[in-house]
C-alpha cells in the first residue's frame, strides 16, 4: 500500500522548518519575543487556534475544565545533558521530565511533539532544534517547552502555543513572561496536593469499557489520527485490535519524530472500546502511556496492561516488559500462546474490506453533499466499538443460557473465524472472566 508513509502528518502537523537565529535588530525584551497567535497577546494566545477552531469544535455536554498543573522549559546542555531549565510552580516534582519531553535521538531532527505520562499526570511538550554559532553549545541549541495536566484529552489545545514558545525560547533564551502569564491563567491543582483529595480528581485514562462515552471521544482525537493509523498498518490493524481487546502490554518502537507515534498509542487504545454496561469491572484499563524511555523501566515492570511508544531500541531486548512489540509495521510477540493471533484470517480480511467499503461510501456521501456531518474518525471508532459490542453481547447471552455452549455459529455471528480465532476467543473468555464453554475443535487436532 503506497499510502503508508511514516511521515504522514496528523493534526496537520509536520516537522517544521529549521529555526534560524534571530536577526541582530530583534528586540531583547521578554514580552516582545515569540510569535503571536491570533490578533495579539491580549486575546490569550494559548486558547487554541483562534475563533475558527473554536467555532468548528463539536458541542460538549459538559465543559471539561483546563487543569494545567505545571509548565516547564527543558534544555540540552552539552556538558550535563538534558535538564529542567525553568518551571512553575517552582516546587513541583519534575524528575524524569527532562528525558520524557526530549526523546532520545531528537538531536537528528528539527522539531517534534511528545505526549507522556508523569505520575498521575499527562504531559505534552514541543521540541525544537536550532543551529547556532556557538562552540559552547556545539553548534546546536535544543529545547522543549511543555505542560502537565491530570487529563490528556485537552492538551492538544495548547500545541500551537507550545510550538511558538519553544521557538521563542530558542531565539530569546531566558524570557519566560509568556509562560508565566499562561500558567497564571490556566493553573489547576495537582491531584493529591494540599487541600484536595485523590477522590476529587481521578486520573483521566482513556475511557474504559465500563465507563465509555462516545461524545467525549469526539473532542479528544486529533483530525486524521485514526484514519492515518489504519492506512499505516493496513490489515495488521486487526492484529492490534485483538491484542488491545485482550489488554496486552503493547510497545511501539519508532525513531524520532515521536509525535505521530504517540497518536498511534492513542488510536491503539481506541480499538478496545466497548459501550455495554456491566462488563469488565475487574479487567485492567487500556492505559495510554505514550512516550517511555529507560527511566520508566521500573514503572513498566509493575504494569499488567498498557500501550506505549519509545525511540530506544534497547527495549526490544527487555521482553519481560511487554507482550507485543511493534517495529514500524511489523507486529510481533515472543509469547508462544499469542503467536496464532499474528495471523490474518479470512474473518479479519472481511472486516478490513467492510471497513474500507464504509470509508468509500462516506467519502462518496461527502462528495455529493449528502453527509457533511460525519467524518472518518467517527466511522472508524464506531466500527470497532460495534464489533466489540457484538462480541461481548453474544458472549454474555451465551453465559446466561442454560448450557453455556459457544459454537462455531456463534463465532461466525460475532464476525470471527471459528478456527482462526479460537485461541483469541479462549484468551478473551479468560481475561474477562466470562463463564462459557467453547466447543469449537482445535484446528491442530482435526
Amino acid at each position: 500500500m503506497g499510502e503508508r508513509a511514516d511521515e504522514a502528518p496528523l493534526l496537520f502537523w509536520a516537522e517544521g522548518p529549521a529555526v534560524s537565529a534571530p536577526p541582530p535588530a530583534a528586540e531583547a525584551g521578554g514580552s516582545s519575543g515569540g510569535r503571536r497567535l491570533g490578533g495579539g497577546w491580549s486575546a490569550a494566545p494559548w486558547g487554541g487556534e483562534g475563533p475558527e477552531e473554536e467555532a468548528a469544535a463539536p458541542p460538549r455536554a459538559e465543559a471539561e475544565e483546563d487543569q494545567i498543573v505545571a509548565v516547564f522549559v527543558v534544555t540540552f546542555d552539552p556538558r550535563t545533558g538534558n535538564m529542567v531549565e525553568w518551571c512553575l510552580p517552582q516546587d513541583i516534582d519534575l524528575e524524569g521530565v527532562e528525558f520524557k519531553s526530549m526523546a532520545s535521538g531528537s538531536h537528528k531532527i528539527q522539531s517534534d511533539f511528545i505526549y507522556f505520562r508523569k505520575g498521575l499526570c499527562f504531559g505534552l511538550a514541543c521540541f525544537a532544534n536550532m543551529p547556532v554559532e556557538s562552540e559552547l553549545e556545539r553548534g546546536a541549541r535544543m529545547k522543549s517547552v511543555g505542560i502537565l495536566s491530570p487529563s490528556y484529552t485537552l492538551l492538544y489545545r495548547y500545541m500551537h502555543f507550545l510550538e511558538n514558545q519553544v521557538r521563542h525560547q530558542l531565539e530569546m533564551p531566558g524570557h519566560y513572561s509568556h509562560l508565566e502569564a499562561f500558567y497564571d491563567d490556566k493553573k489547576g491543582v495537582l491531584p493529591g496536593s494540599k487541600g484536595t483529595s485523590n477522590s476529587q480528581q481521578p486520573v483521566h485514562w482513556l475511557p474504559s469499557i465500563h465507563r465509555y462515552m462516545y461524545p467525549e471521544m469526539k473532542i479528544t482525537h486529533p483530525a486524521g489520527c485514526m484514519s492515518q493509523f489504519i492506512k499505516f498498518f493496513g490489515e495488521q490493524i486487526l492484529v492490534l485490535w485483538k491484542f488491545a481487546l485482550l489488554r496486552k502490554r503493547i510497545l511501539i518502537f519508532s525513531p524520532p519524530p515521536v509525535g505521530v507515534v504517540c497518536y498511534r498509542v492513542y488510536c491503539c487504545c481506541c480499538l478496545a472500546n466497548v459501550s455495554l454496561p456491566g462488563l469488565g469491572g475487574t479487567v485492567p484499563e487500556s492505559k495510554p502511556f505514550f512516550y517511555v524511555n529507560v527511566a520508566d523501566i521500573e514503572m513498566l515492570e509493575t504494569e499488567v496492561s498498557y500501550v506505549a511508544c519509545t525511540t530506544e531500541k534497547i527495549f526490544e531486548e527487555k521482553r519481560d516488559l511487554y507482550d507485543v512489540y511493534v517495529d514500524n509495521q511489523n507486529v510481533k510477540t515472543h509469547h508462544e500462546h499469542l503467536q496464532p493471533l499474528l495471523k490474518i484470517n479470512n474473518a479479519d480480511k472481511e472486516k478490513y474490506r467492510r471497513l474500507n467499503d464504509q470509508r468509500q461510501m462516506l467519502m462518496y456521501s461527502q462528495e455529493v453533499g449528502d453527509d457533511c456531518n460525519s467524518c472518518e474518525e467517527d466511522l472508524f471508532i464506531l466500527f470497532f466499538m460495534e464489533q466489540n459490542n457484538r462480541i461481548f453481547q453474544t458472549l454474555m447471552e451465551v453465559s446466561a443460557s442454560q448450557d453455556k455452549t459457544l459454537t462455531a455459529d456463534h463465532a461466525r455471528g460475532m464476525g470471527l473465524d471459528p478456527q482462526g480465532d479460537r485461541s483469541f476467543l479462549l484468551d478473551l473468555l479468560e481475561v474477562y472472566g466470562i463463564d462459557v464453554m467453547l466447543v469449537i475443535d482445535n484446528p491442530c487436532c482435526t
